[in-house]
């Protein structure tokens, strides 16, 4: 596979096109809160469930200003995310659901999660929504200590959580869960998986997560061989994904398979098959074939195969596919 050509960006990724994050200031509590309260300050709102409020008829964020942020929701800690441009934005998680329903009537907003408008969004927006997401998950989960059980307190403007426990004093650190994630070939056909529950007709990359004192690479390899028999030799890093649903990391691969043979070991799949470029546009034309959805890398995978076995553009032969298909 060439891997010289660069793909186009995953939804969620290239924040730091836009985000200066300050991790250093962090710690200095003036400082971010001087930035609290300037009048450029925005803030995301989400909800117990994740959830981010929407803009009235239309698919864009509905951000706080200082003065809404102070009528609507008092003294409600903040958590600092970053500069955008010369404007600090912040984090505010309303965990009280009978307030968050309030703040939707009062917005004239509607609340959204976001695998349903992670592809609506602007991808600077779609990004600020992940990386909130993610920040807010772990802090809703991460209440006490694993050492001694004692209640956390978040420092760093929320981006770590201490232990209160004097005699303990342990330090917490948002987790990130590492998955791969592979589109694997084998003279020019693509190997591909579904699982029962997924609608008909539904392929996708193999995909799993990284165990302890594993390489990426092997962690492809035992993922691929666990899940459809298939061996791997050659892998090759592509790109990754903040997948915060609630906390990975897509890390996608290429990599070449040592034979097409198939058997499934571990059950996770109902089905394993190669596919050829000639299946895929066939199978997207009489319906029988079903991409994953272009939220996640692995429909960048599958692109990006595509272009390069076949020079076949997959947004393409989708829409061709929908405008065939009886309405």
């Amino acid at each position: 596979m060439d891997r010289t050509s660069t793909p186009r960006l995953n939804t969620f990724a290239g924040l730091s096109l836009i985000l200066d994050r300050v991790a250093e200031k962090r710690d200095e509590s003036l400082w971010v809160n001087e930035h609290a309260v300037s009048e450029h300050a925005r803030y995301l709102l989400l909800d117990a469930l994740g959830q981010t409020y929407l803009l009235p008829g239309s698919d864009a964020l509905r951000w706080l200003d200082r003065g809404e942020r102070e009528r609507l929701l008092g003294e409600l800690k903040a958590t600092f995310l970053g500069f955008a441009g010369d404007r600090p934005h912040f984090l505010l998680a309303v965990d009280d659901n009978e307030q968050a329903s309030t703040l939707e009537t009062t917005l004239g907003a509607r609340r959204a999660g976001l695998r349903d408008v992670g592809l609506l969004l602007a991808s600077d927006e779609a990004g600020l929504f992940a990386y909130a997401k993610g920040l807010a998950h772990w802090q809703r989960e991460t209440r006490y200590c694993a050492y001694c059980s004692s209640p956390l307190v978040l420092v760093a403007s929320g981006h770590r959580a201490q232990c209160t426990n004097a005699a303990c004093g342990r330090m917490h650190f948002p987790r990130t869960d590492a998955a791969v994630i592979v589109i694997v070939e084998h003279e020019n056909a693509c190997l591909l998986g579904r699982q029962a529950g997924w609608p008909k007709g539904r392929y996708s990359t193999l995909a799993g997560f990284v165990e302890p004192g594993e390489a990426l690479e092997d962690a492809v390899r035992r993922e691929v061989a666990e899940e459809s028999g298939v061996i791997v030799g050659d892998v090759h890093y592509h790109s990754s994904q903040p997948w915060p649903l609630p906390q990975s990391l897509m890390v996608g691969f290429t990599a070449k398979a040592v034979s097409r043979e198939i058997r499934l070991r571990d059950r996770e799949l109902e089905e394993a098959r190669w596919f050829t470029p000639e299946d895929i546009v066939n199978g997207l034309a009489d319906g029988s074939f079903l991409p994953s959805l272009p939220l996640s890398v692995s429909y960048r995978l599958l692109e990006h195969w595509l272009k390069q076995r076949a020079g076949l553009d997959l947004d393409t032969l989708v829409a061709q596919a929908k405008r065939s298909r009886p309405s």
